[in-house]
């Protein structure tokens, strides 16, 4: 299989259970909600993705032919400690919706250099076994393949999408992220109030953004 990537990067995971956490990221090209294309969200199953993953164009992006080549490309991003206490190597799966082409071969591929493998998807697709933290992220009227995972991390508000609609589901964590939009402030208090409400859920704030970074 040739995976297709829009960029690969070096970050700190800006949202989430893992907020903090040092990671690779490899963002695949490519997603079945939407084209990325701008001309065409109004038509989109999710409309309000903000992220750009059409093409191989971005940094570290390309067509990697084999999982070797591209484990081997996510791990020259891993910065090379100098003492004993080394940390554990995350590599994030992300997209687009990342299922579309992360499979078992590439799984075993990224464990095999060292990662631990996440990935956040949308939930429409099953997720492979091996992967070490599963995030579904909800959206829109879309049909949840992946009921069960480590972290179910919903955009709020949704009009289709309600907290409660997934609160019985199979995670050990359960994440209120804001919509970012114009009415954006309102959403983050939204959001704030909701979770002060409801204990269940735990407030995710987009930190990166905030720092200006990816």
């Amino acid at each position: 299989m040739t995976y297709s990537v829009k960029e690969i990067f070096l970050s700190v995971q800006g949202e989430g259970a893992h907020t903090g956490r040092v990671c690779v990221f490899i963002r695949f090209s490519g997603c079945n909600l939407w084209s990325g294309r701008e001309k065409d969200r109004a038509k989109a199953v999710c409309k309000f993705c903000d992220t750009e993953f059409v093409g191989t164009d971005g940094v570290g992006g390309g067509q990697f032919k084999t999982a070797a080549l591209l484990a081997e490309e996510a791990l020259s991003y891993w910065p090379i400690e100098q003492d004993d206490n080394a940390a554990e190597k995350w590599v994030i799966c992300t997209g687009g919706e990342p299922l579309l082409q992360l499979d078992m071969p590439l799984i075993k591929t990224l464990k095999a250099v060292g990662f631990k493998v996440a990935v956040e998807t949308n939930g429409t697709i099953k997720a492979p076994a091996g992967i070490d933290w599963v995030c579904v992220s909800p959206k829109a009227d879309t049909k949840l393949v992946q009921t069960s995972g480590d972290e179910l991390k919903l955009v709020y508000p949704q009009t289709e999408n309600k907290p409660e609609d997934f609160a019985h589901l199979d995670f050990t964590v359960f994440s209120l992220q804001p919509l970012d939009n114009e009415a954006g402030d309102s959403h983050r208090r939204a959001a704030f109030d909701y979770c002060l409400e409801h204990p269940h859920w735990q407030l995710s704030l987009q930190t990166h953004k905030y720092l200006g970074v990816r």
